[in-house]
């Protein structure tokens, strides 16, 4: 029988030794990840950056680790910049991104000296020009446009259409709220607009969406040169790799998004005669989420006529992203990876659910697992993005801990909540 390690640690003495649920992550993917865009990005294509986008997981030792591997940071509130601030990260090197940033949000951003600003919305340029000019500062910002395509992936995480929430519309027309904003930027003394930021969507497995979304932003390029003498001296092309589901497939390289890209960026520049600007990219999910698993011990298995539910002690609370978007994730026994399926007599589906309330908290709906028992622990992969970072306390229950691992060595990096730290803060 197969026993799953994940950084080198057997996953059944993790389970044992920290208790579950466990979030684990083995850092040398991070690394790896990190060392691919170097790679295949930076050392490949001049005058390029990346920002890892911290929505997808972000504590401080997540911060000190990618500031470690030469990549910036991505932050979308307050919360996210304190937290990467708190590590130590250099704030020239964080962007403040999001589309309904709050005055207190951005004084904090352009009073800690954050890099760049992304601006969602026009409106906010002029509340940044306030808080820069208290500051004694030019603050850098770049503006976010939709460039109208519908990327191929769940509607709740696509962000590029022209009915986005996010950004305003790639339109160069005069009047536009585009060309206005640009305007009134460069009227400011204390905002240096440097270019324009774009994203697609996420879990992005076509090179088309981006392509795509280039050209639009190419052409949007070459008319604010001609109408505003507006150079794009900076593009930031968002992120949304996809990242694979199944740990035996292997996972998307860097260079799948990245070469048809700067070869439309490059192309596009050469033939409307534009200056190649820097180029940006946000990766999140691609960096971290094929490095983290859950474990989970299973509480019972219910089978019914139709259908067998294997309940874990967690669920929708550490993890609410089948019950947002059904998304989809693989699981196994972890003293028995290389086991045979279990296949339920009645002909049945299985379904790994959890413990909270809700007919919703689903974790796999139709799981291909070993058998198991209660007492087991399993183990679901590709768990790294948005759990820790979207988990609450729903029925109060207590947030999981999260460990990083790495050649056979562990160490926790965010405590398991306790009883009292869910009525910390209430009144008596």
């Amino acid at each position: 029988m197969l026993r799953l390690t994940w950084g080198g640690i057997d996953c059944q003495e993790l389970a044992k030794r920290f208790g579950t649920p466990l979030y684990v992550f083995d850092t040398g993917i991070i690394r790896s990840r990190c060392k691919e865009l170097r790679d295949t990005f930076f050392n490949r294509w001049p005058n390029t950056k990346v920002r890892y986008a911290g929505k997808a997981f972000l504590i401080r030792a997540m911060a000190r680790l990618i500031h470690k591997e030469g990549i910036g940071l991505d932050v979308v509130s307050e919360g996210e910049l304190y937290t990467a601030l708190s590590a130590g990260f250099p704030p020239e090197d964080i962007e403040m991104n999001g589309n309904a940033k709050s005055r207190r949000e951005i004084q904090y951003a352009v009073e800690s000296g954050v890099g760049r600003i992304i601006v969602d919305h026009p409106d906010e340029l002029k509340t940044i020009e306030e808080f820069a000019a208290k500051a004694g500062r030019v603050q850098k910002v770049m503006i976010r446009v939709a460039p109208g395509v519908d990327a191929h992936t769940h509607k709740y995480i696509a962000t590029g259409s022209t009915d986005s929430k996010f950004g305003v519309p790639a339109d160069s027309r005069e009047g536009s709220m585009l060309t206005e904003a640009i305007k009134f930027a460069r009227e400011c003394q204390h905002i240096d607009m440097t270019g324009l930021h774009f994203h697609v969507g996420s879990q992005l497995f076509d090179t088309g969406d981006y392509t795509k979304s280039l050209e639009v932003i190419l052409r949007l390029m070459k008319d604010l040169k001609d109408n505003l003498n507006f150079t794009t001296r900076e593009l930031n092309m968002g992120g949304g790799f996809g990242a694979v589901i199944n740990p035996s497939v292997p996972a998307m390289k860097s260079e799948f998004y990245t070469e048809p890209m700067m070869k439309t960026l490059y192309d596009g520049c050469k033939n409307f005669g534009l200056e190649v600007p820097c180029a940006i990219l946000e990766p999140g999910r691609w960096i971290i989420s094929e490095s983290g698993i859950t474990l989970y011990t299973v509480e019972n298995v219910r089978e019914l006529p139709e259908i067998t539910y294997i309940a874990v002690n967690g669920g929708m609370s550490d993890n609410p992203r089948y019950a947002l978007y059904q998304a989809e994730y693989n699981a196994v026994k972890v003293d028995d990876a290389d086991g045979e399926i279990y296949r339920p007599k009645n002909g049945g589906k299985v379904s790994i659910v959890g413990k909270c309330c809700e007919s919703g908290d689903i974790l796999i709906d139709d799981a291909e697992i070993q058998r198991v028992k209660p007492g087991d622990v399993i183990a679901l992969f590709n768990t790294g993005a948005y759990t820790f970072s979207m988990s609450s306390t729903y029925n109060c229950l207590p947030r999981p801990a999260v460990i990083f691992a790495e050649n056979g060595e562990a160490r926790v990096v965010a405590e398991r909540q306790s009883l009292e730290d869910i009525v910390r803060g209430q009144a008596e």
